[in-house]
């Protein structure tokens, strides 16, 4: 070997090991982890992409599953715990709250940085790693459920209060950001092409918003945007169409002193079940609306869902899947786990979980419900370790939901 052949085999060694000690500086690993992430995927979508939502598989074993037109007959009838207000006073054209220190999110971290922003709002001083590194310690976890948020609140920031709820509406919005409270609202956000999946990647996520004022005039809101931007502009009409796809989930705190003024604007909405009703209803509404709106027809499932009716969920879910859902949806939303897992449709379970899976590698809720359709199976030793991969990746999963399931094959 030439002295030259050997000092450039040196080099390139040397230049490797530096490289490999640059990354180890936490900064370093933190940017570039991400990219080299979604690089992986990339090219294991390119070899294998995961392609569209799978549609359902016949129905043959559910023959006493309600049909979808008889569900209008069955609503569950509730006693609101207050009494609605019927009007509420005329609203201000403009509001515009003192918007908090802008917080740009880490890598899947839009949950905890939206939350940090709203709860400076109330005088808090942390960030969004103090969220994190509670609800999904695992950086690569690609969701926060408003449940995780609320878990956040009630348990660090005892001071506050969290609630959440559905079938939001404009008005609503309006309602609480006159009365002084931040929303924050889950929809939907289009992915820099630099963070596809592959070459066919929709680009299409869900996203927290924090909303801090409006503006009637301009028909508009402002929101900080913890992907995009703080104080920027979106229309109304844009909301409503971006919001749908999460049944209009909306989300506010407030002081325990001021509940009785948060029950005033929330009306019938404060209570839960009632709010769900509510929501179940004009869910159903939509689907006869436009019977091609696929989101209509998840929502409604997911409100069916909440009252345990889960033949007729799981069919509301068969026609959302075939009329087509965007790939990431069951990152996010897991209704249909659960409807397929509770009427009985294994075979379903499996197929979609899979396909979560193959979506968002690092889903605690898509390996946990896998894990169910195995075990169902009697596939033991699979579930075993698919409730394991599930609590690696976030060891607080739902009160040790992961920990629950694996008890089931190890006592």
């Amino acid at each position: 070997m030439s002295k030259r052949t050997r000092n450039i085999i040196l080099s390139t060694a040397g230049m490797v090991l530096l490289a490999v000690l640059i990354y180890q500086i936490p900064f370093v690993k933190s940017r570039f982890s991400w990219r080299f992430e979604v690089f992986q995927i990339y090219v294991k979508n390119v070899i294998d992409p995961v392609g569209p939502v799978p549609t359902s598989l016949p129905v043959t074993s559910q023959p006493a599953a309600p049909t979808l037109a008889q569900t209008s007959t069955t609503i569950v009838q509730l006693t609101p715990s207050i009494t609605p207000t019927p009007t509420f006073p005329p609203l201000p054209a403009q509001v515009a709250m003192t918007s908090p220190p802008y917080e740009k999110q880490t890598p899947n971290n839009c949950g905890p940085a939206t939350l940090s922003m709203a709860l400076h709002m109330y005088g808090w001083e942390g960030k969004q790693s103090d969220i994190s590194d509670l609800i999904k310690p695992v950086s690569q976890d690609r969701n926060v459920n408003p449940e995780e948020l609320r878990y956040y609140v009630r348990t660090q920031a005892g001071w506050l209060n969290l609630e959440y709820r559905v079938g939001g509406n404009i008005d609503l919005l309006k309602r609480l950001l006159a009365a002084n409270y931040p929303v924050i609202v889950e929809s939907v956000t289009s992915l820099n092409p630099g963070d596809a999946l592959g070459p066919t990647d929709d680009l299409w996520a869900a996203h927290y918003l924090l909303i801090t004022g409006y503006d009637d005039s301009a028909q508009e809101f402002t929101v900080h945007d913890s992907y995009r931007g703080p104080d920027l502009k979106i229309s109304y009409t844009q909301l409503e169409a971006e919001w749908k796809p999460f049944n209009n989930l909306f989300i506010v705190m407030y002081f325990p002193q001021f509940e009785d003024e948060m029950k005033t604007l929330l009306a019938s909405d404060w209570d839960p079940d009632l709010n769900r009703q509510n929501t179940l209803t004009s869910s159903l509404a939509a689907t006869a609306t436009d019977p091609n709106d696929a989101f209509a027809w998840f929502n409604y499932g997911s409100n069916l869902v909440y009252f345990e009716r889960y033949e007729e969920a799981a069919l509301a879910y068969d026609k959302a899947r075939e009329i087509g859902l965007p790939l990431r949806m069951f990152r996010y939303q897991f209704g249909p786990f659960l409807a397929y897992f509770h009427s009985g449709r294994n075979d379903d379970l499996l197929v979609l979980t899979d396909y979560a899976r193959g979506v968002t590698e690092m889903s605690e809720e898509a390996w946990l419900w896998y894990g169910y359709g195995l075990y169902r199976k009697g596939d033991y030793d699979g579930a075993l370790k698919a409730w394991q991969k599930a609590d690696s990746i976030n060891p607080k999963f739902f009160e040790d939901q992961a920990q629950n399931a694996i008890r089931l094959v190890q006592p």
